[in-house]
């Protein structure tokens, strides 16, 4: 397929303290007992792409990272790890790396994305189209792409504070506007020549861009060595690549390329869906407005195709980009997207690890998870919860909705509720906890009860 596959996998993410630490990246963090990186890698793995560049922010994490890929995939998959500076972003990452860079083409995709949509795919529709940029879109999740670090209960309920707005030509197949962030408060304000040229857009707002790009990777390293300021893949290369497809700036043959103008040239006649169609096999509305209308035009205009991927709506599709996030992800693979998981799940539709040990009159429902080597004491309940390996659990111990990471300890007691317990933390007995999360190594005095606070030590500097 000729593809090289980037996949940029963040560092110690500030809106996921404190879930991460300086022990813990984000690529790192358990969904289902396993790193929400290896999602990534071994989804690819199973649509036959096994060699990846693992793009990570700073050299301690960079450290952590490599030496799990190490131990986890000797001899499964080849793996190039790379430390890029902190906070760079997404383009800026991919500026790191750019010398790395040396395949036709190269597909981009989020180390925290949790996904069976057929990466192949993506690549299908972008060499297709012989396309500049493809991107992979897919149905808002019910619960919103979160914005912000709240883990809170009742924010499940509300309407995601921010969207994308997407447009779309008639045959859903080519990006004519992407708008995303503080963008969507604005006017949409579209290209008078792509609109001309199309005839008609479909304005969506029920589609969010699930941060998989195909690209090609002359236009990609064009773009970030000329927009030196573009730090962001989806907010900076994506809209840019956008505006400009019909009067595009990019180099053809290497050579340097010359400004269109504007669309003072255009002729004020509109190339129709009917035209579309009868061109779909061999011409894009790129092509016909490249060579005018009547198909004319002495000097073709230069353009460049931006092209989409639409996931179906059957598929399952989140990225782990904030604490509520990690919640409903960690509840859908152990629930209802438990296809993703990799475990075979029981007749009880749950897993507990064979040498787990459950106390008297201690039940664990469906939709749960008990990692390897725990031990819960009598008259305990689990429910739609994960809970790592070699915790010790005492007796009369409610769970619920929760995170328990490993090797914690929960005294006699205690309930937990819609919560994330880091690993290594230790809770006292009839600690109560609602909607909170728990920093690695922190202790809960015995009897507190606390309600949607972060927890956590304060990180030597």
């Amino acid at each position: 397929m000729d593809f090289q596959v980037v996949v940029l996998a963040g560092g110690f993410c500030k809106s996921l303290v404190p879930l991460v630490s300086k022990d813990v990246p984000k690529a790192l963090l358990p969904v289902a007992n396993r790193p929400v990186l290896s999602y990534v890698l071994e989804h690819f793995e199973e649509n036959n792409l096994k060699d990846f560049i693992v793009v990570v922010e700073g050299e301690n994490a960079a450290l952590l990272v490599g030496g799990w890929i190490s131990n986890a995939y000797v001899d499964r998959l080849h793996v190039e790890v790379a430390a890029v500076p902190e906070d760079v972003g997404t383009a800026g990452a991919l500026r790191a790396i750019d010398h790395h860079l040396t395949a036709k083409d190269i597909l981009v995709v989020s180390g925290d994305l949790i996904s069976d949509i057929p990466p192949g795919a993506v690549a299908a529709a972008h060499r297709r189209h012989d396309a500049a940029v493809t991107a992979m879109l897919c149905s808002t999740p019910i619960s919103g792409p979160s914005e912000s670090g709240s883990s809170g209960g009742k924010d499940k309920a509300k309407k995601p504070a921010r969207h994308n707005i997407i447009g779309l030509d008639p045959t859903k197949q080519f990006l004519l506007h992407v708008a995303a962030g503080a963008e969507v408060e604005k006017d949409i304000r579209v290209q008078k020549s792509i609109l001309r040229a199309v005839g008609q857009m479909e304005i969506r707002a029920d589609l969010m861009d699930a941060h998989m790009y195909a690209f090609k990777r002359t236009v990609l390293q064009e773009v970030l060595n000329k927009k030196e300021t573009f730090l962001s893949l989806r907010r900076d290369v994506l809209p840019y690549l956008v505006r400009s497809q019909l009067r595009s700036e990019l180099s053809q043959n290497g050579a340097v390329a010359e400004e269109n103008g504007n669309s003072k040239g255009v002729s004020d006649s509109t190339i129709m869906l009917s035209q579309l169609l009868t061109n779909a096999s061999t011409q894009s509305f790129h092509e016909l407005y490249a060579l005018g209308s009547d198909g004319s035009a002495l000097s073709p205009r230069k353009t460049h195709k931006c092209c989409v991927h639409i996931a179906s709506k059957s598929n399952y599709c989140v990225r782990l980009n904030s604490i509520q996030a990690f919640n409903d992800i960690n509840r859908d693979v152990i629930g209802d997207a438990s296809h993703l998981s990799g475990y075979s799940f029981s007749p009880q539709n749950n897993i507990i690890h064979p040498t787990a040990e459950l106390g008297s009159k201690t039940t664990v429902g469906p939709h749960c998870m008990l990692g390897e080597g725990s031990q819960m004491g009598d008259k305990c309940s689990v429910k739609k919860s994960v809970i790592g390996r070699h915790c010790r659990i005492g007796s009369n111990v409610k769970v619920v909705n929760s995170v328990i990471m490993d090797h914690v300890t929960i005294a006699d007691g205690c309930s937990i509720q819609g919560s994330v317990v880091c690993s290594n933390v230790q809770l006292q007995e009839r600690v109560v906890l609602r909607d909170c999360q728990v920093g690695a190594g922190y202790v809960v005095s015995s009897g507190s009860e606390h309600k949607g606070e972060s927890l956590a030590k304060k990180e030597k500097q």
